[in-house]
């Protein structure tokens, strides 16, 4: 039983160590633009955007009103059977800024869902074209897709499979990772080296055949490994290998959609034609839980020719088009178009790339990788690694917020960085700064 309202145990938080934590904890209490206010009263500049998503800052007014006058009127409708009209004026202005033929999208509350859903989506297109062979999907090492079974399925992180792996979906292969310190360390922007690997689906195809393989999962930037931009080449080889084979492209760019690389969609900027597109986070300045799956014309068309009063496909979920929801992404892509902050991200790319690589000699660091604005700084593991004390990044992490006013992100022995869009040349500077002096603190 709780003892008191504001008991810190009854929570238990995602990926969090729950014993540390709450020895020590880390408690925001409030957030303007580029800032959080601790539970404590300090001001913290936020790094990360949230977790990736608030792209517009925090507490946009626009956005904050558009969520409040919703609801005040419709605050809840369902999507099975029924309809509410912001949903599907969400649905068209999301789908225009989305590329090629990419017209539908269904809505969901999350990336994991988002791509859940895609793999549904998927596996009913072919059964609807007749090929119901195709039941095989391709992920990659590293990769993330989220915490359903699909996505962990899908999906290439260790320790995110290791305990669940005896539940996890069959028929599914990964190509390898492109990560090599060796080869990529310290590149500004695509790294030269590692196309070659986008190969590696034509083994997967000669293994498996193409008539069993469904569609290939990829993040254009893998985010939650540690910022890992795609060699030059490499995504538009891995679309010609789809093509050729007739093998489905899902761009999941949770993280990388709405601005983060300087356009709506990652898919835009490389020029790569994806099938589907997951999305998520800043598709609503991660104001109200949302998540969206994109498709192209032909593959929501391969569900229309059935009988007009039968379902084509048998999935949704309670908050799918959640009016708040789309009343916030509404507001969101206004705010986007009006204080034109995807040109500002890449206006700031060069700033932003430019000060997180003179910390290329700051103590500790094997690594810099940046890509829009998106940043990862990679740690030596000295003696830590294997072993259960805290990790260099873990203590970087918990200086930048107790010492440095600054909160960040980790994963493994990466520091990942994702300013708001609306981050200033200064507060890149102060970024950088703060990071540097947590580093030289750090044995």
């Amino acid at each position: 039983m709780c003892a008191q309202p504001n008991d810190l145990a009854p929570f238990w938080l995602p990926f969090t160590p729950q014993k540390s934590f709450k020895k020590k904890p880390r408690l925001l209490a409030d957030a303007e633009g580029m800032y959080y206010t601790s539970n404590d009263g300090r001001k913290l500049l936020d790094a990360n955007a949230g977790l990736w998503c608030v792209n517009a800052g925090h507490s946009h007014p626009k956005i904050v009103e558009a969520i409040k006058k919703q609801a005040e009127g419709l605050d809840y409708a369902p999507s099975f059977q029924l309809g509410h009209p912001i949903a599907f004026q969400a649905a068209s202005l999301l789908c225009a800024e989305m590329p090629g033929d990419m017209d539908h999208v269904f809505f969901s509350n999350s990336g994991s869902e988002a791509v859940d859903t895609a793999m549904k989506i998927a596996l009913a297109y072919f059964r609807a074209k007749g090929e119901s062979s195709r039941t095989k999907f391709i992920g990659r090492q590293k990769g993330y897709h989220g915490v359903g079974f699909g996505g962990i399925s899908v999906g290439g992180i260790t320790p995110n499979r290791h305990v669940y792996s005896a539940a996890l979906l069959p028929g599914i292969d990964h190509l390898p990772h492109t990560h090599s310190l060796e080869h990529n360390a310290f590149s500004r922007g695509l790294p030269e080296w590692g196309a070659h690997l986008a190969d590696e689906l034509e083994n997967l195809v000669y293994l498996h055949g193409a008539d069993n393989i469904a569609a290939v999962f990829v993040e254009p930037v893998a985010g939650s490994i540690g910022v890992l931009p795609p060699p030059q080449g490499y995504l538009e080889r891995l679309s010609e290998i789809c093509k050729k084979y007739g093998i489905l492209l899902v761009m999941d760019e949770v993280i990388t959609a709405w601005g983060r690389l300087g356009c709506a969609s990652a898919s835009e900027r490389f020029g790569i034609e994806a099938d589907i597109i997951t999305s998520a986070k800043g598709i609503n300045n991660g104001s109200v839980p949302m998540g969206a799956t994109f498709v192209r014309k032909g593959i929501y068309d391969a569900f229309q020719d059935g009988p007009d009063e039968v379902i084509e496909l048998f999935h949704g979920y309670t908050y799918s088009g959640h009016p708040l929801a789309c009343a916030a992404a509404i507001a969101t892509l206004d705010v986007y178009k009006d204080e034109g902050l995807f040109e500002r991200a890449r206006e700031l790319e060069s700033v932003w790339e430019d000060a997180l690589h003179t910390l290329k000699d700051a103590p500790h660091v094997i690594d810099v990788r940046n890509i829009g604005l998106m940043g990862g700084v990679e740690l030596d593991p000295g003696d830590r690694e294997g072993k259960h004390e805290k990790s260099r990044a873990a203590e970087a992490f918990d200086r930048m917020f107790f010492e440095e006013d600054l909160v960040m992100r980790f994963t493994g022995n990466t520091i990942a960085a994702s300013p708001a869009l609306i981050v200033t040349e200064d507060e890149i500077g102060q970024i950088v700064e703060r990071l540097r002096r947590v580093l030289e603190k750090i044995d």
